[in-house]
């Protein structure tokens, strides 16, 4: 795409935001509208947000997770339960576009801090709220944290039921990212509507059934129907086992999925490619039927090479091929080190951290690290000193 670069204000240039949330969730969501430019005050408790402390070095109030989430921002303490700092709350909200928290309704109701109370002080504010469950129903004031919504999405149990029995988690937070990056996209809407209409609005974002949602996309499947067309669960993703291929040396991802592609497959690996003469590839309904055999046959033909050689043979017939890495191998990959993903920053105290930044490839203007995340209670005094907003 053009490289222009013409001197452009960020996209959420201007945009005041009061972020009342912690942990993954709400800090990822903000720290978008943070990269897009919105001026984001984090306010935290005297303690500080818990993932501060989180694999952080000997000394230090930044842990990586935190790190990560946390860029563009700035940090204010207050006590919320003092007069004097809810006070002080007050009055950055009745500046605010957008107030942001993860906290149950109901005990932002009990700190005098409930949607109603705060539109009364600032018709214009967006009210954004991401916690466990819809208000609606019998769940509405539970906790929630990434792990309890992964078990009760039925992600936990889908995990298991792929590959030995056992159910378990993600090795990543992903409900928590997954509804924070889904957050983000309503609160950018919501900001939208309220340019056009002058009003702002309350936002309620639950985890369950946002991550329920994501599942059903795939695994409501013949449920879909009145009466059912066949059981729940996608059989091409239900594959025990599923995952990138077994080569001599390795493994290899290969995405084998419409007519063309299976026929270029059976070609080059010297097989018929007449996908009528086997009823398991004949159209797409009988491979999704029969995925379970059609993984066990690729494995078969793949473990007699080495990755090497199949990444080189796949991509010669047209197909897309990728060799599986590591976390190690990614820290030094070539594309994402050409396209500057990974960030070496000294920050203003002298601490070097290695961060990666916003993604996204912008005509006009170029998304970049403003400020380093911020020590607790960094921005405190300069903050409440100036009332607030830049």
């Amino acid at each position: 795409m053009s490289d222009s670069r013409a001197p452009t204000p960020p996209p959420f240039a201007g945009i005041r935001v009061v972020d009342l949330t912690a942990i993954v969730m709400g800090p990822l969501a903000t720290q978008l509208l943070a990269d897009l430019g919105a001026d984001v005050i984090k306010i935290e408790p005297p303690e500080g947000d818990i993932l501060r402390k989180a694999g952080a070095p000997p000394g230090s109030d930044r842990g990586p997770l935190f790190v990560h989430l946390n860029r563009n921002k700035r940090s204010v303490v207050l006590d919320l339960k003092k007069p004097d700092d809810h006070a002080a709350l007050l009055r950055l909200v009745s500046g605010a576009d957008l107030l942001v928290h993860s906290m149950r309704p109901q005990a932002m109701e009990r700190l005098g801090l409930g949607y109603e109370t705060l539109a009364a002080l600032n018709p214009r504010l967006i009210y954004a709220g991401l916690f466990g469950f819809g208000q609606r129903g019998p769940y509405a004031e539970q906790g929630a944290f990434d792990d309890l919504i992964q078990a009760i999405s039925g992600l936990a149990e889908l995990l298991g039921r792929t590959s030995d029995g056992r159910p378990r988690y993600v090795p990543a937070n992903l409900a928590d990212r997954t509804v924070g990056l889904y957050a983000f996209g309503l609160m950018s809407a919501a900001l939208f509507q309220r340019e056009r209409t002058g009003v702002g609005c309350e936002l309620g974002i639950p985890m369950f059934e946002t991550l329920a949602s994501l599942l059903f996309g795939d695994h409501l499947f013949g449920a879909t129907f009145t009466p059912a067309s066949s059981p729940l669960g996608y059989p091409r993703l239900m594959v025990r086992d599923r995952g990138p291929f077994p080569t001599r040396d390795g493994y290899i991802c290969c995405m084998i999925y419409t007519d063309a592609q299976w026929r270029s497959f059976l070609k080059v690996v010297g097989r018929d490619p007449d996908l009528s003469r086997d009823i398991r590839l004949s159209d797409m309904t009988a491979r999704t039927v029969h995925s379970d055999a059609l993984f066990e046959m690729v494995s078969t033909i793949t473990r007699d090479q080495p990755t090497a050689h199949w990444v080189a043979t796949l991509r010669k017939a047209g197909l897309t091929a990728v060799a599986m890495r590591s976390l190690e191998e990614l820290c030094d990959d070539p594309h994402l080190v050409a396209t500057g993903f990974f960030q070496d920053a000294t920050c203003p105290d002298g601490e070097k951290l290695r961060l990666f930044g916003p993604v996204g490839d912008w005509s006009n203007w170029r998304p970049e690290l403003r400020h380093a995340p911020p020590h607790l209670g960094e921005h405190t005094r300069d903050v409440l000193d100036r009332g607030g907003w830049r």
